[in-house]
C-alpha cells in the first residue's frame, strides 16, 4: 500500500525519500491531485504554500498538479487520471465530512486499493485513524500527531491489528507493509 501518514508533510530527507520511492515514474511525470479541504483556519491556510513545495521540491511540475477542495463531486475514475493525492491539514472533522459528503471516500479507497500514492499531512493523516467516526479505516488505532519528543512512537514495525494509539512526532511517518505498520523517522 503506497500510503504515508505524516504530521508535517515531506519534512525530512528520509520522509521525501520514502515518498520518491512509491512514484511509478519520473516525478515530472506524476500527475497529482492536491487537497487543501482542511485547511479551514488561518493557521492552516498559512501552511498551504508549504505543502504545495513538497510536490514542487520532489520534481512534480506544478501544471500536472490538480487543486481539488471537495466542493463538487467527481464522476471520473481518479485512478486512472492521477498518480499521487496528497491531503493537506487543518481540521479532521471538517476534511473527513468533506469526503463523505462528495462521495469521494469510495474513490480515495480504491485509489489506494490500485496502488494510488496517498500523502496525509497532520488532518489528512488522521482521517485514516480508528479514532473519528467514518473514519477511512487504514489504522485500527487512534492517531494523535505533532507529538513532542517525550511521548513520540519509537521509530519501528507494529502490528497492523494494533489498538494502542500512535502519537506521531513531526520528523515521523508511517507507512503500511504487509500486516505492519511501520513508524520511521
Amino acid at each position: 500500500m503506497n500510503v504515508l501518514l505524516t504530521s508535517c508533510g515531506l519534512e525530512t530527507r528520509i520522509i521525501e525519500k520514502a515518498f520518491m520511492d512509491m512514484l511509478p515514474k519520473p516525478p515530472s511525470e506524476i500527475k497529482a491531485m492536491f487537497i487543501p479541504t482542511a485547511a479551514n483556519s488561518p493557521d492552516a491556510v498559512e501552511v498551504l504554500p508549504k505543502c504545495l513545495n513538497d510536490l514542487l521540491k520532489c520534481g512534480i511540475r506544478r501544471e500536472n498538479i490538480f487543486v481539488y477542495d471537495l466542493h463538487d463531486e467527481i464522476d471520473d475514475n481518479i485512478s486512472e487520471m492521477y498518480d499521487a493525492i496528497y491531503l493537506c491539514g487543518g481540521s479532521p472533522e471538517y476534511l473527513l465530512k468533506r469526503i463523505n459528503e462528495k462521495k469521494f471516500r469510495n474513490q480515495l479507497l480504491e485509489f489506494i486499493s490500485v496502488g494510488g500514492i496517498v500523502v496525509g499531512v497532520s488532518a489528512g493523516s488522521m482521517i485514516f485513524a480508528n479514532d473519528m467516526p467514518d473514519n477511512l479505516g487504514l489504522l485500527r488505532c487512534a492517531l494523535h500527531v505533532h507529538c513532542g519528543d517525550e511521548i513520540r512512537e519509537k521509530a519501528g514495525r507494529y502490528d497492523r491489528n494494533r489498538v494502542v494509539s500512535i502519537n506521531l512526532g513531526n520528523t515521523q511517518a508511517i507507512t503500511f507493509e504487509e500486516n505492519d505498520i511501520v513508524v520511521f523517522e
